[in-house]
């Protein structure tokens, strides 16, 4: 192991394993910085860490699109905005298929279900959609409903509390310095204040984004940094999968090294946070790789497929837990 490697990780099991206090910005780009033999150390100070500050259990989500396509923005990698040529194009989902998606997610033991849509913001029918959707679920089945809906007023988080929506997600998608690389249609600030409000509501707090949209070290290490400041209560954590049609296209596919990286760097920088595999895991780290960052300080996956792109079969990732003992987290009100 080289000297400096020796030092950050050094520094970090006293700062985050022992402490809990999640690394600074200079440490984690250190991290981002490892040279390839020293990577399987920081990936299993990283999972002790998890192990720590987090417990053995891993949570399970599955995630459908309420209204899928035509969206006004153009976030430079989604092939659901309407400005690209990407094949995605507007589809609503009714109640009824809203409720069997979630039946389904449940039967895979998962504890969350989380309903997104591609749009800004919700605009009234999309909110009266939510509350319809979500009274039918709680009905139908024993699950705790997230929300993804884009930018949101005071009024509307008001809104999703009283619906008994308990977890929002709203990526940053990345930092803040790269961000107007990849978004010009709205600002890295008002996802900001999104944030913010649904932080002081009560809900959960999920934010996280995709790593591999071009950014340097320094700014995946600003992105873990900006993050550990707002403080949220899970990160999923994509991989860019380049979408025909985007801008971002003809990016090429992370290399799987630098994936395990970036896992055990935001594990250090975010030790006490639900870390979530999401987007982009199987063509970056494929199976072997999906197993060392489980092992790495990952402690939560969304099974089954995702918004625009397949995922592995929920049958797989369940096996995988299983496998390597990671009892699923059960239900609960409060996650």
């Amino acid at each position: 192991m080289s000297t400096s490697s020796v030092s950050v990780l050094d520094r970090a099991r006293t700062r985050v394993l022992a402490e809990g206090q999640g690394l600074e910005e200079a440490d984690i780009l250190e991290v981002l910085r490892l040279p390839d033999e020293d990577i399987p150390a920081a990936l299993q100070l990283a999972h002790e860490v998890r192990m720590r500050w987090c417990g053995p259990e891993v949570e399970v989500e599955g995630i459908v699109s309420l209204k899928t396509g035509g969206c006004p923005e153009d976030c430079h990698f989604c092939s659901q905005s309407g400005l690209f040529s990407s094949p995605v194009r507007s589809v609503w989902l009714d109640i009824p298929s809203l409720v069997k998606a979630a039946q389904q997610t449940a039967a895979t033991g998962a504890s969350e279900f989380c309903i997104v849509a591609a749009v800004r913001g919700p605009d009234a029918k999309l909110m009266q959609q939510m509350r319809d959707g979500v009274k039918a679920i709680k009905e139908a089945v024993d699950i705790n409903v997230a929300a993804s809906l884009g930018m949101l007023s005071q009024e509307q988080v008001d809104d999703l509390v009283d619906m008994g929506v308990h977890r929002y997600n709203h990526n940053l998608e990345t930092c803040r310095s790269y961000f107007p690389n990849v978004v010009t249609t709205h600002s890295w600030e008002e996802r900001w204040g999104t944030l913010k409000m649904v932080r002081d509501s009560g809900m959960e707090v999920c934010c996280g984004g995709i790593i591999g949209l071009g950014e340097t070290l320094e700014q995946r290490a600003e992105f873990a940094a900006q993050l550990a400041e707002l403080q949220p209560d899970e990160v999923p954590l994509n991989f860019l999968n380049p979408r025909p049609g985007t801008p971002l296209g003809d990016q090429p596919v992370m290399d799987p090294k630098d994936a395990l990286r970036a896992i055990a760097a935001f594990r250090l920088a975010l030790p006490r946070t639900i870390l979530r595999y999401a987007g982009g895991r199987e063509i970056t780290l494929g199976d072997l790789g999906t197993r060392e960052g489980l092992l790495g300080g990952i402690n939560a996956v969304i099974v089954g497929n995702y918004l625009t792109t397949l995922g592995r079969p929920a049958t797989s990732d369940l096996d995988l837990l299983a496998e390597l003992k990671m009892p699923v987290k059960a239900l609960s009100a409060t996650l």
